[in-house]
């Protein structure tokens, strides 16, 4: 199985060996969990979380209705929180804004924007940083995926200590997946609107209403951490490509 924690039915004794209890939860009950999580920053959405925080050695799917609607303001407070290695950028559907990564604390040399000619070489590229262990964390944006690319994802996401996020369009909702936290991400006014689809834990009924601090930002107006577009394409003659 490419999750490794159980669920077990509340008829089961309450008496574990220690060497299991952190790797059993029951389905009523929040997991907690023991391979480590980083607070998201937002203690109503921690209350949310198994373990009270963005789980590590997990795959984190987040549905988005569209992209900009706030979700690297959603994760911005966990990163700041990371040991300070890279963070690794995969397929984002803009360039990266340097300037306001830099306004909150990211040097550029901590940023890895990596741009992948195909769908193959993207997955490829995604299990290599999960496992090299050069980064805090991953953030991939992609489409359509096959189930097995997914386990392949959780399972390399499972041997590393990072965070791993995956960020898909809303249409994916209903397509069975095998990430262990599944949420979808709606615009709300002054915030957004969290519905947790799937969790260690019992099932979420009602969306979260999360609300943005006022103060959360210190940047200049329309510093975006992604450019409206991507530049043009640019040719180099005489180059040879060289994979680093």
């Amino acid at each position: 199985m490419s999750d490794s924690v159980l669920a077990v039915p509340a008829a089961v004794s309450p008496s574990l060996p220690s060497s299991l209890a952190g790797l059993v939860w029951r389905g009523g009950a929040m997991a907690s969990d023991c391979a480590g999580t980083t607070s998201s920053g937002y203690p109503q959405l921690d209350e949310q979380l198994p373990g009270g925080g963005w789980p590590h050695r997990c795959l984190i799917e987040l549905l988005l209705q569209q992209n900009g609607i706030g979700e690297m303001r959603l994760l911005l407070p966990a990163l700041q929180r990371l040991s300070g290695q890279r963070i690794a950028l995969l397929q984002p559907p803009h360039l990266p804004q340097i300037a306001s990564w830099h306004a909150q604390g990211f040097s550029p040399e901590r940023l890895l924007w990596i741009r992948a000619p195909s769908l193959s070489d993207a997955l490829w590229t995604a299990e290599q940083v999960l496992r090299n262990g050069s980064c805090d964390a991953l953030l991939l944006w992609q489409g359509a995926m096959r189930m097995e690319a997914l386990r392949r994802l959780q399972m390399a996401a499972q041997a590393s200590d990072m965070l791993c996020w995956v960020l898909r369009p809303m249409v994916m909702t209903d397509i069975p997946s095998p990430a262990p936290l599944r949420l979808a991400l709606r615009p709300h006014a002054g915030g957004l609107s969290i519905d947790v689809l799937k969790r260690r834990g019992p099932q979420c009924i009602a969306p979260l209403l999360l609300q943005w601090p006022r103060l959360a930002f210190h940047r200049e107006p329309g510093h975006a951490f992604m450019d409206c577009r991507m530049p043009a394409a640019v040719t180099l003659a005489g180059t040879t490509p060289t994979l680093v």
